[in-house]
C-alpha cells in the first residue's frame, strides 16, 4: 500500500537509464547484472550500483516469480469490490492479510472503497471467501463480485 497521507513523499529522481533498468527487471526479475547492463548499454559496475540504489531508495521493492494460477490449482478468480465503514481500512487490512485467497487489495475512490483480487480452487472456494469470510468482517458493509473469465496479464 502507499504511504499514509500524513507523510510527505518525494519520489527519487530517475533518469532514462534507471527507467530502462526497472522496465527490464519488470520483464525478467532473474536477469543477471551482466545481461541487464548489456541490454541497457552501460557497464556492469554502473548497472550494479544503479540497481542497488533503486533498491535502497524503495523504487525496486523486491523480486518475485510470476505464477500461472491455473497451474497452481486456482481455477476461479474474481475481483471483489467492498463498501466499507469509513476509516476502517487500517483494521481491515490486517484481516484481509489473513485470508490466503486474497492476492491483492487496493483502496479506491468511486462507487466502492476497495477492490480485491481473489483466487480460489473453484466456485465453492470463491463462495466461501465472499460469503463466509469477507461478509463476516464487521467493517465490510457490502460486496460485489466480478468473475474473471480469462487473465490477460501482459497487454
Amino acid at each position: 500500500m502507499a504511504a499514509p497521507a500524513d507523510h510527505h513523499f518525494v519520489a527519487p529522481a530517475l533518469d532514462e537509464v534507471d527507467r530502462q533498468l526497472v522496465e527490464a527487471l519488470g520483464r525478467d526479475g532473474r536477469m543477471s547484472i551482466r545481461a541487464l547492463a548489456d541490454q541497457v548499454h552501460i557497464s556492469r559496475a554502473n548497472a550494479y550500483a544503479r540497481v542497488e540504489r533503486l533498491t535502497q531508495t524503495g523504487v525496486i521493492t523486491g523480486f518475485t516469480a510470476t505464477v500461472d494460477p491455473l497451474k497452481l490449482g486456482l481455477a476461479t478468480s474474481a475481483y471483489v469490490t467492498l463498501s466499507l465503514r469509513q476509516s476502517s481500512w487500517r483494521t481491515l487490512r490486517t484481516q484481509l492479510q489473513a485470508i490466503p485467497e486474497v492476492k491483492h487489495m487496493a483502496l479506491v475512490g468511486g462507487d466502492f472503497d476497495a477492490i480485491l483480487l481473489v483466487r480460489a480452487a473453484d466456485n465453492e472456494g470463491l463462495r466461501r471467501v465472499v460469503l463466509e469470510k469477507l461478509q463476516a468482517i464487521p467493517e465490510v458493509l457490502a460486496t460485489r463480485t466480478a468473475l474473471i473469465f480469462e487473465d490477460l496479464s501482459s497487454l
